[in-house]
């Protein structure tokens, strides 16, 4: 039996928020698996996650709708990628950041599934130095910098070293809303006073699902996508924010290649056990976050 989504779930796995998945849903580009009669509620199956992600890639190089439902209805690979061919040319002459994004979409077009592991955690609570703040999908890249960058700033004024790699929560209102409450954090052993945006603040203890996504923040979709899969077959999902820690980012080196970054489902129960792997999902813009 296929394993159903709600929008929500459906949401976080993909970036789209519940607004563009509605919208697509009125125009025909992507229809719910089922809707239901009496609830009106959406539901989705995890095998739509990659095909909404294919829609995402394409929208962040600002295909039009109608072209990229023209590449989703393509009836052989021919006249699918004669679409995607004719599009990708008038993007490559654009700025580096377009350029970095059509390689991501050929990426997810031809590599294959690959496997990932999944490690089981019961992450206690942990004091940190941090910044929350309201923030949008638009705003969340300049966020994410600038406020790392003020918290190694406090931590080296006051002569604190961090106790462990940065990390963020992001809760389930900036994927689905667009818009959230972001905490970007720095752990730290003993109190460490306020220092502008910065104050104290306890990460709490949680149950954790995670996968380590290797590479560029641009397809850091991928992980989400095939972690959220694993967690939502084994019905282990609870509600509560996403928790990324980085444990390679620039601020050991511009290869982004070499980058690490753990990414955290929240789950019920976890136990100690060995990495399990499973299936990943093809590939956020993810242009954001030069720190951590």
């Amino acid at each position: 039996m296929a394993t159903m989504l709600t929008i929500g779930d459906f949401s976080r796995m993909t970036h789209l928020s519940v607004k563009a998945l509605r919208h697509y849903h009125d125009v025909g580009l992507l229809e719910p698996a089922q809707v239901d009669t009496a609830s009106g509620y959406r539901l989705y199956q995890a095998s739509q996650v990659p095909v909404a992600q294919v829609i995402r890639r394409f929208r962040d190089l600002g295909m039009p709708l109608e072209e990229v439902k023209t590449v989703l209805d393509a009836p052989d690979v021919a006249t699918r990628n004669q679409v995607v061919v004719a599009h990708l040319q008038r993007m490559e002459s654009q700025l580096s950041e377009t350029q970095s994004m059509v390689a991501s979409l050929r990426s997810l077009l031809e590599r294959p599934a690959t496997p990932i592991a999944v490690e089981y955690r019961s992450a206690p609570a942990m004091s940190t130095l941090a910044i929350t703040e309201p923030v949008t999908v638009d705003d969340l890249e300049e966020f994410w910098v600038g406020a790392f960058e003020e918290l190694y700033r406090a931590l080296a004024a006051a002569g604190v070293e961090p106790s462990g790699p940065g990390g963020a929560l992001y809760p389930n209102e900036l994927f689905e809303l667009e818009k959230g409450e972001v905490v970007v954090y720095v752990p730290v052993v003993g109190g460490v006073a306020p220092s502008g945006r910065a104050v104290p603040f306890e990460i709490p203890a949680a149950e954790l699902a995670i996968t380590v996504h290797e590479g560029s923040f641009a397809e850091l979709d991928q992980s989400y996508g095939a972690l959220g899969t694993y967690v939502a077959e084994r019905e282990l999902g609870v509600e509560g924010p996403i928790r990324e820690q980085y444990l390679v980012t620039y601020r050991h080196t511009e290869d982004e290649s070499q980058h690490r970054t753990e990414v955290c489902w929240p789950v019920f129960h976890t136990t100690t056990a060995p990495a399990e792997p499973t299936g990943t999902s093809p590939p956020s813009d993810g242009s954001r976050r030069r720190d951590g």
